[in-house]
């Protein structure tokens, strides 16, 4: 019973790419941008969702640096939702206690969407519930690369290490890595999205559209994950009083 237990995976950081936002449109004969809407009530639903199963840290890919390429007026639509969701929901995370936290390069983004980050992380910054990070113009080449930069300015013997490079990453050293990474819209790749942090996450793939996918979608992740055993490169102990035996 002792090893069961022992290897019984603890979920604290959950990540998600909410993919299919488009596909979920056009199957409906709608503008893609109708697409992106539900897909912004389905994150809203998610992350309470998250908060109610108490899971400590949720980090969702918002906007990867490859988006700019999209269409300008997609684009443009991404864009005003995200200041819409910096305007109207913001307030209600700050009321439930949600922390909310940015990690990308902001630069490339209006100044006005600028100042609205700022003034979400600090007006949340004292909150002491779930933790949500949001992606924003990120690309988990850039997080690496502007990581080590950091870490190679600050060495005092010209070397980097791995808890160097670490320390620098968007997140912090204070965020754990993701257990746990979720994608929607049947794609089976993790498309540049945290790549350092992603070594040793789980990984769950569903065919579910993100609009469609709801707190049972979240539950069967979150029970297939339960069924994991997590080994980090190690053995695990049964196998090696079996070999011992």
């Amino acid at each position: 019973m002792a090893d069961t237990a022992a290897t019984t995976p603890v979920l604290q950081h959950l990540a998600l790419i909410m993919d299919g936002n488009g596909r979920w449109a056009s199957a409906r004969g709608l503008p893609r941008s109708a697409g992106h809407q539900m897909g912004r009530k389905a994150l809203k639903n998610m992350v309470r969702a998250c908060a109610k199963r108490q899971i400590p840290q949720l980090t969702v890919f918002a906007f990867s640096s490859e988006n700019w390429r999209r269409p300008e007026n997609e684009v443009k639509t991404l864009l005003q939702l995200f200041m819409r969701a910096l305007q109207k929901e913001v307030p209600d995370l700050h009321k439930n206690n949600i922390r909310v936290r940015f990690m990308g390069d902001p630069s490339r983004f209006p100044e006005h969407i600028q100042q609205g980050m700022v003034n979400a992380t600090q007006q949340t910054e004292h909150n002491t519930g779930m933790c949500l990070n949001i992606a924003v113009n990120y690309g988990g080449h850039w997080d690496i690369t502007q990581a080590a930069q950091r870490a190679l300015a600050e060495s005092e013997d010209g070397q980097i290490r791995c808890e160097d490079i670490e320390r620098q990453l968007s997140l912090g050293p204070d965020t754990p890595p993701p257990d746990l990474l979720i994608r929607t819209g049947g794609e089976r790749r993790v498309s540049n999205f945290m790549l350092w942090q992603l070594a040793y996450a789980e990984l769950y793939f569903c065919d579910t559209l993100w609009p469609d996918f709801k707190e049972r979608d979240l539950d069967h992740a979150l029970a297939d994950f339960a069924r994991r055993e997590r080994r980090f490169g190690c053995v695990p102990q049964a196998d090696l009083k079996q070999a011992h035996a």
